[in-house]
């Protein structure tokens, strides 16, 4: 369910003894639809904001410190103001919050002592980007009556994360979580980072499926995924100087040229090459409306994760290809960092409650986990919530 900011605010007074009342702000997690590992190659990326959210409702405080509490971890985190900047990330999930709150020091925003009540239901760990959703309400809590442009915003956010919490991450999270609309994906050019919005079929439902699984390879192999991608643009550059990036690179050039590219790097790129074509693909179809067009795009996407960039895992692997076997399936793919979390799936109306039962036995029956389901309904992005 939503998180209604009438009841964070009451579990704000309960949590901190206080009779004040705070500002509460939200910002979305987000579905990318299409367009996986493209965003940190410069490439196209095609996400919807979702109604799951992270909110934080925030009030001037009497003491030095940023106090935060987390409802889902019942944790609290308290650093003094003036150890912000000498603060180092300590792994845990205060690291957001701390690395926006100094992403906003350098930036000249004047800082408060306050204290931070934080409700999500963005489930973590689930490829539907958790993180971003607390670092962008994060920056729209601290920065209170301040103004900074949206743009400025999600790359804030996506600072803390690359340079305070230490994951080298492309820019679509924070970007879909501040610019977020509802009834449209949202494809992005990461390169110039402008944007477009794409309407969305109203004859279709976009289902994510919670593997309940996240392989600990993740955060390792996605270093490895851009260190490798870098290789690829270094031997494509000996024969093209031009080339910045494997956004530069067009599929009919690096297919006469990627014999010269190493193996791993060359499935890597062709991977990251093929699917900001989808992106582009996608958003076509979609604007006429053509859902097994989307479909076949949506499994291309996956099998070019599966077997050029390898970031699926058995777990993920089974549910698309169970339930794309499901009448009334367009097309089901990966979504996220990958070696667990979510797949998304295009189902038609009627069909839901059919694909759910069905791909919960089968998963059931293969792993012995009851995987979780989310309705996707693309939302608005990140903004203060009137209580």
């Amino acid at each position: 369910m939503p998180i209604v900011a009438d009841e964070i605010v009451t579990a704000f007074r309960d949590k901190f003894h206080s009779d004040k009342t705070p500002s509460v702000y939200r910002a979305p997690g987000r579905v990318n639809l299409i367009g996986e590992h493209t965003d940190y190659n410069l490439g196209f990326v095609l996400p919807i904001a979702l109604d799951m959210a992270c909110a934080i409702a925030i009030a001037p405080a009497q003491h030095s410190h940023l106090r935060i509490y987390s409802r889902d971890l019942d944790r609290e985190f308290a650093l003094p103001l003036a150890s912000l900047e000498a603060a180092k990330p300590r792994s845990e999930w205060s690291d957001y919050v701390l690395g926006v709150a100094l992403e906003l020091k350098k930036a000249g925003i004047p800082l408060q002592p306050s204290d931070l009540y934080i409700a999500s239901d963005v489930p973590t760990g689930s490829g539907l980007s958790s993180s971003a959703a607390l670092e962008i309400a994060s920056a729209f809590a601290l920065l209170g009556a301040n103004r900074m442009p949206p743009l400025d915003i999600a790359l804030l956010g996506q600072r803390a994360e690359s340079q305070f919490v230490g994951m080298p991450c492309g820019i679509m999270d924070q970007y879909a979580s501040v610019f977020g609309r509802d009834g449209a994906a949202i494809q992005i050019d990461c390169r110039s980072l402008e944007h477009e919005y794409v309407p969305l079929p109203t004859n279709v439902r976009i289902l994510a499926v919670n593997s309940l699984v996240k392989h600990e390879l993740g955060t390792s192999a996605y270093r490895d995924r851009v260190a490798e991608c870098k290789t690829a643009v270094a031997a494509i550059q000996k024969l093209d100087p031009n080339v910045q990036s494997l956004r530069d690179v067009s599929l009919t050039f690096f297919e006469s040229i990627q014999d010269q590219v190493p193996p791993v790097p060359r499935r890597r790129a062709r991977h990251v090459i093929s699917d900001t074509q989808r992106v582009v693909d996608l958003a076509a179809a979609s604007r006429a409306g053509d859902l097994p067009q989307m479909g076949q795009l949506f499994v291309a996407s996956h099998r070019s994760m599966q077997y050029d960039y390898e970031i699926s895992c058995e777990e993920i692997d089974f549910l698309v290809d169970t339930a794309i076997k499901i009448p009334g399936v367009y097309g089901a793919r990966m979504t996220g960092g990958g070696f667990g979390g979510c797949t998304v799936n295009l189902v038609a109306p009627e069909s839901v409650d059919h694909f759910q039962r069905e791909l919960m036995q089968e998963y059931e029956r293969r792993f012995g986990i009851h995987p979780a389901f989310y309705d996707c309904k693309p939302a608005a992005g990140a903004g203060r919530v009137d209580a």
